[in-house]
């Protein structure tokens, strides 16, 4: 065990994220103006941790002024969130703009920019109008990437003159992986196809608006928000190699790929065609992803993926998965977020760093999240009413020291953002752990209390150097 200090470069974001549907609740919200997040919950609020969803999540709507004072008080840099296209419209075909709901996005950036804080935004976080979903089929439709298009255009005609970085989708796989290939989440249907037509949808809408952008002249850049996994295989034996290629050519690669070279990898095409799975694309689309690729990316990782080698046959009743490929292993061992049921493993940022560095041109990127969600952190709490959060100072800051350590060798990587400013709205997992440097105190009007980590957070930005001690061997 030794102590180690590393410099934190001046121009290197300290931050945190959100999203809106997670955060705002549905004050002002008009008739018609339903998210896919609030139909799941309106349909299946019994999964979801106590009932608690996006119907009052932490009330921003009402409180940004008190938001942002916090996030003064805790340092940030910057602070990433999302514009709400359900909400952002009152008529999603014409994009007629929902002045009431523009002027709150105004007034917030305004509120950000007078602190200091610099606003990203991200034009989806699981945001789409339940409108689309419910008369095209989501992402299934190209109808949709029209309307994203127009909806972007809106949206920076608005902004572009407050708002320098924007991104098209945060995790852009998620939804449809958890809909349309496992059916964990409402309304469940495995449908390894319209997986697939979603994932080129919004690659194919990322490039849209990539081109729009540029055309229009604006000032500054477009990224997308991934959640890669870095993928390891249980031994160095060829068949669990494989599995982890695999793996990561569908969970990884299938967003990767055509954002940061423009092109799908030949080999998810290939698996793709010989499973029989069907999506439609052109070669004018792949010509627009081809030539229209992102300008940065935002990179959320909290825990490392294992996988071996399938040890049982496939049944011939079960569309295909990509889980024909593989199956998860788990590392004798590990450290765990036992709350969360989540390996903790550093390691994972420094993994990728140089994985973008050597096989995505070393595009610029930066950690859009990371962070320790805990259940019952009211047992952490101090007789002056503050939580005890030396746990996530703990996990903040081996992962930090990660990020520096891959920028010291080379990593075009710009920053670290938390996952999350506040305690929020998660899905299903509700309010059941929590992630925020500030406390949402259910029992008391959501009232905000900064934890711990709060004051250690603004310390890092004030000091610019990070200290701990790891063991030597875990560099």
């Amino acid at each position: 065990m030794s102590q180690k200090s590393i410099t934190i470069p001046q121009d290197f974001i300290l931050g945190a994220a959100s999203s809106a549907w997670q955060t705002e609740g549905w004050s002002g919200k008009k008739e018609g103006q339903d998210s896919y997040m609030d139909i799941w919950y309106k349909n299946d609020r019994h999964v979801w941790h106590e009932g608690y969803g996006p119907a009052v999540a932490t009330d921003l709507y009402n409180r940004y002024r008190e938001e942002v004072a916090l996030m003064k008080q805790a340092g940030l840099t910057h602070y990433r969130t999302s514009i709400n296209w359900s909400r952002f419209f009152t008529d999603y075909e014409k994009g007629v703009v929902d002045e009431e709901y523009a002027r709150y996005y105004d007034n917030f950036i305004d509120e950000m920019l007078a602190a200091g804080i610099e606003p990203m935004i991200c034009l989806e976080h699981y945001e789409l109008p339940a409108y689309l979903f419910e008369n095209y089929g989501g992402w299934a439709s190209k109808k949709v990437v029209e309307l994203f298009a127009l909806y972007a255009e809106k949206v920076f005609e608005r902004y572009h003159h407050k708002v320098s970085r924007w991104f098209t989708f945060n995790e852009p796989i998620v939804v449809q992986t958890r809909v349309y290939l496992d059916a964990l989440r409402w309304p469940y249907e495995q449908n390894t196809s319209t997986w697939m037509q979603w994932n080129h949808h919004k690659n194919l809408a990322t490039a849209k608006v990539v081109k729009l952008f540029r055309e229009k002249g604006y000032t500054g850049s477009v990224g997308a928000i991934l959640n890669p996994e870095v993928t390891y295989p249980r031994s160095s034996a060829p068949h669990d190699v494989k599995a982890a290629e695999i793996y990561d050519l569908f969970y990884n690669r299938v967003f990767l790929d055509p954002m940061v070279h423009g092109r799908y990898p030949q080999a998810l095409v290939a698996l793709l065609e010989q499973h029989g799975v069907q999506w439609d694309y052109s070669a004018d689309e792949l010509a627009l992803i081809r030539d229209n690729t992102v300008d940065e990316l935002g990179i959320n990782l909290y825990y490392p993926h294992r996988v071996k080698a399938p040890s049982r046959a496939w049944n011939p009743q079960t569309p295909f998965h990509p889980a024909y490929y593989y199956e998860p292993f788990e590392l004798p061992g590990r450290r765990m977020n036992k709350s969360r049921g989540w390996e903790i493993y550093p390691r994972i940022i420094y993994d990728m760093a140089m994985r973008i560095k050597n096989d995505y041109r070393n595009i610029p990127w930066f950690i859009a999240e990371s962070g320790m969600g805990i259940e019952n952190e009211g047992q952490f709490r101090n007789a002056e009413g503050v939580i005890q959060d030396d746990y996530r100072i703990g996990f903040i800051s081996e992962h930090l020291y990660q990020t520096l350590l891959a920028r010291e060798a080379g990593a075009n990587c710009q920053g670290y953002m938390l996952w999350a400013f506040t305690d929020n709205v998660s899905p299903m997992n509700a309010f059941k752990n929590r992630y925020g440097l500030i406390e949402i105190d259910l029992q008391n009007n959501r009232a905000r209390r900064a934890k711990k980590s709060a004051g250690w957070y603004r310390a890092l930005r004030e000091t610019r150097t990070l200290t701990l001690n790891i063991d030597d061997d875990w560099k």
